[in-house]
């Protein structure tokens, strides 16, 4: 049975569980955007405008906007991780966070044991970055590039008690458009926007001026960029720690390549795993190919779904580990230039 949940740091009210809830996206692409949630929340837009600021300044969203795909952009997006000296590691994580690249960084229970997500705006650049912070650093950095994504979406549930779960992320209409060529003002728009919306009546305004262009073609060009799956969502970005979710674990797992698309299918439809990809083995150290990211309250939770996976891998897995993070190091999100 799974281990009884934790509360969480901080009690919510109705209206901030309801707004967590529904829009973590979702948010409307309309002029003013929190007066039309507002009514569907039974608030004001005064109310909601206040709420969103509080938890934002509570650190209980790490960020308020949109979400893009890096890779969609043209940019390169890869997994690394480099096995660090106990002795060095504060010095080393100062290094590798220093660049920006570095979108998370995150400390983990392993001989490997900084994990890091680069985000550059060419493929070509993730090369030279990771030679970069070997050169700087003095160390192997790994690289695990996704060979295949079977699932990407976090979304949490917060119940009346404060307690939450993970859940799927409500699917978004299939948009029948084709490939989205961007040009320079949806870049700028990109820039001006991947670190957050302003928290205020009317968000696409101020990126509108920003961008030097009007409110209508900023909705009209991220109606676009939703449509082609470059914007992966919109809408607010919950901190699990804050939440309750204090468990982390990256679990990893060596599987029949024979079997591993099909396997991977399967594990990607778990309500509790929000991350699930094929990455490469980097033998004798690394035999590993399927990654799926497991979240819960705590490491007991997260071990009983851990034998959830395994029960359904059966025979087609080799071996297994769960790699937990000790330490959150940097959490940026991914910085592309204009």
């Amino acid at each position: 049975m799974p281990s009884s949940p934790l509360l969480p740091a901080v009690q919510l009210s109705t209206l901030e569980r309801d707004f967590i809830n529904h829009f973590q996206g979702n948010f409307p692409l309309c002029q003013r955007p929190f007066q039309a949630i507002a009514k569907t929340l039974g608030s004001s837009e005064n109310e909601l405008i206040d709420i969103v600021n509080k938890l934002e300044q509570q650190k209980i969203l790490t960020r308020f906007g949109p979400l893009y795909d890096a890779e969609k952009l043209g940019g390169g997006l890869t997994l690394a991780a480099i096995s660090v000296p106990i002795e060095r590691y504060d010095i080393v994580t100062e290094q590798v966070n220093s660049f920006p690249e570095v979108a998370h960084n995150y400390r983990r229970e392993h001989e490997l044991n900084m994990w890091f997500v680069l985000a550059t705006d060419k493929p070509a650049n993730i090369k030279s970055t990771i030679l970069a912070i070997q050169q700087k650093t003095n160390l192997k950095v790994y690289n695990f590039p996704k060979l295949e994504e079977f699932y990407i979406g976090l979304w949490l549930h917060m119940y009346e008690d404060n307690t939450v779960m993970t859940v799927p992320v409500p699917e978004k209409p299939v948009s029948k458009k084709g490939h989205l060529i961007i040009d320079d003002i949806d870049r700028k728009l990109v820039s001006i926007t991947q670190a957050g919306l302003a928290i205020t009546p009317s968000p696409y305004q101020t990126v509108a001026d920003h961008v030097g262009i009007c409110e209508d073609e900023v909705l009209q060009r991220m109606q676009q960029l939703l449509n082609s799956n470059i914007i992966r969502r919109i809408g607010a970005v919950p901190n699990h720690y804050k939440l309750g979710l204090h468990a982390n674990g990256m679990t990893v797992w060596d599987v029949d390549k024979k079997k591993l698309k099909a396997m991977g299918n399967l594990i990607g439809q778990l309500d509790f795993v929000s991350h699930c990809y094929q990455r490469p083995q980097h033998l004798p150290l690394w035999s590993y190919n399927l990654f799926a990211m497991v979240h819960g309250h705590d490491k007991n939770e997260v071990e009983d779904k851990v034998q959830q996976i395994k029960a359904l891998l059966a025979e087609n897995c080799n071996k297994h580990e769960t790699l937990f993070s000790t330490a959150i190091l940097k959490k940026t999100g991914m910085r592309l230039a204009a």
